[in-house]
């Protein structure tokens, strides 16, 4: 067997492979946009959007997003629908029958899947973030503003020792009340601040303490003042409360690590959210290869039914792997499991699930 003849198998089947993925894409996309105008345009008219801010700041950072989060479920229909093809005009028979064998027959799909997946991870970590937050902020002028903040009984900390607590949170005014400071020496107590509220100041881009008194503990000897309104530099800004939904995904790589970093240094509670972004961001171009080795493990051979039962049965395990992802993630918020394990398990069970399926295929 030639190797020019291999090559040319090699070209056919990632130009058959990418061609069909990247035409599933476009088509979902379209509908995608199709239905997102109908459900706006009522918002776009009456808040008079320029037609360029729609076109460019909202729908052509609206397809990059779209496309990763539909990535994996074509990837898979796209290998079940051409291997099917492939499969019942018996050209992965003639394949074979030329000596080619089913772990070499594999080389073209893995390099397909490596295109979409380096795509799947560039897009996720670089292009994604900052075309969500052009996304974000044109929502928030024309269609809705997404930012809301729910939270009650705020602990944060802002730095080794010292420590803040607020009641509750109003982002639309930037005002936290019933707002706390304790700053510690070790395991004591040096100074702790009450106050009504505080306000972010946003021309002197300060927070501005209002009616307040502050108790200084020096071993036995405690001093108390009284303020109605005072400055503070703290370590904190408006957005870490006033967050808009799902505001990880406007992060890029180094933002979100960096991100993660400082939280963690604070005490921050709702860390996982991030973490469970920045594994997801891996764990999904990962699963390019899990589901195109499934893929190709079930469409490579003629059975009953055709193609319509390869893409079925592929259709079923898809959905399945995204509910058990969906799954997994949720029950580690509510049950404090590892967010790493949660979010890399529906990869590891459905690679076991993969080689099993090759196995079976390739005798």
């Amino acid at each position: 067997m030639t190797k020019k003849f291999l090559q040319r198998i090699d070209r056919y089947i990632i130009k058959k492979y990418l061609g069909t993925f990247f035409l599933a894409i476009a088509l979902i996309i379209s509908i995608s946009i199709i239905f997102d105008v109908s459900e706006n345009i009522d918002d776009f008219i009456s808040k008079k959007a320029p037609i360029k801010a729609i076109l460019v700041d909202y729908y052509l950072n609206f397809i990059p997003y779209f496309t990763n989060l539909f990535s994996a479920l074509f990837t898979f229909i796209a290998v079940i629908y051409f291997t099917s093809k492939m499969a019942y005009n018996s050209e992965i028979i003639a394949m074979q029958s030329s000596g080619v064998s089913y772990r070499r027959l594999m080389r073209p799909y893995m390099v397909a899947s490596g295109i979409i997946a380096l795509m799947s991870w560039i897009l996720g970590n670089f292009i994604i973030p900052p075309a969500t937050q052009s996304r974000v902020n044109f929502r928030n002028v024309y269609i809705k503003n997404e930012y809301i903040n729910q939270d009650k009984n705020i602990h944060r900390q802002l730095e080794p020792g010292i420590f803040i607590y607020m009641k509750s949170y109003n982002n639309k005014y930037d005002i936290g009340y019933k707002f706390t400071i304790e700053k510690f020496e070790g395991t004591q107590l040096k100074s702790k601040l009450i106050a009504d509220y505080i306000k972010w100041d946003r021309d002197k881009k300060k927070w501005v303490i209002h009616d307040y008194f502050v108790r200084d503990m020096n071993g036995s000897v405690e001093k108390i003042s009284k303020g109605t309104q005072i400055d503070s530099t703290l370590r904190m800004t408006p957005g870490e409360f006033g967050q808009q939904n799902s505001k990880e995904e406007t992060m890029d790589f180094w933002q979100i690590n960096k991100y993660i970093k400082d939280l963690k240094l604070r005490g921050v509670d709702n860390v996982s959210s991030y973490e469970k972004e920045k594994y997801q961001r891996t764990a999904g171009p990962i699963s390019t290869f899990i589901l195109t080795i499934i893929g190709v493990s079930l469409a490579s051979r003629k059975t009953r039914g055709g193609i319509g039962i390869h893409l079925g049965l592929g259709m079923l395990l898809s959905f399945s792997y995204i509910m058990f992802m969906q799954v997994s993630t949720i029950f580690a918020f509510k049950a404090g499991f590892n967010i790493l394990l949660a979010v890399w398990l529906p990869n590891i069970i459905y690679a076991l699930i993969a080689l099993a399926l090759y196995n079976r295929a390739s005798k």
